[in-house]
């Protein structure tokens, strides 16, 4: 049985994690889920630490959700290093799943993205961990989490003109 760590924050304005949730338990079985909430995304990297260190995580989805203020931008990349310093230091993946609040046009947007975004982010977990191949046929397909893929550049589809 595989334990998957969900890590999500108080800041947020979406659960995303029930979200990811849901489409995990709609996807596939053989694994359990330790939820871990902390109040911001700066104190994501410790709890997708202890759920490696203290329950034996074999992978964790960090949530998150970064206001639109510089701020709010620093903060996100301060701890989207620290996940990625635990992933190195714990040889596990943290896929992280981060909503910047500005990506969407209004709440309506926002919240059809966090959904969306946390679900896809769900799928891929599930197959890191079970069905490894299945990412493999779709690498270099531009594939997206949230909005539109955007397919191959040798489809023709990439928009760039020359």
């Amino acid at each position: 049985m595989k334990l998957i760590g969900i890590v999500d924050t108080t800041f947020a304005r979406y659960d995303m994690a029930s979200s990811a949730i849901d489409e995990l338990y709609k996807t596939g079985t053989g694994f359990e889920i330790k939820r871990y909430t902390v109040p911001g995304i700066k104190d994501t990297p410790v709890a997708a630490l202890r759920l490696f260190s203290e329950y034996n995580c074999d992978l964790v989805m960090a949530f998150g959700m970064p206001g639109p203020m510089p701020v709010d931008k620093m903060s996100a990349q301060i701890a989207s290093t620290g996940l990625m310093e635990v992933q190195l230091k714990t040889m596990k993946h943290i896929l992280e799943v981060f909503v910047h609040e500005d990506e969407a046009k209004d709440d309506r947007e926002l919240a059809w993205l966090c959904d969306n975004r946390s679900r896809e982010h769900a799928v891929n977990a599930y197959y890191l961990l079970f069905e490894p191949d299945k990412l493999t046929e779709n690498a270099g397909s531009g594939l997206r989490q949230g909005f539109e893929d955007r397919g191959p550049v040798n489809s023709g589809s990439s928009g760039h003109k020359h």
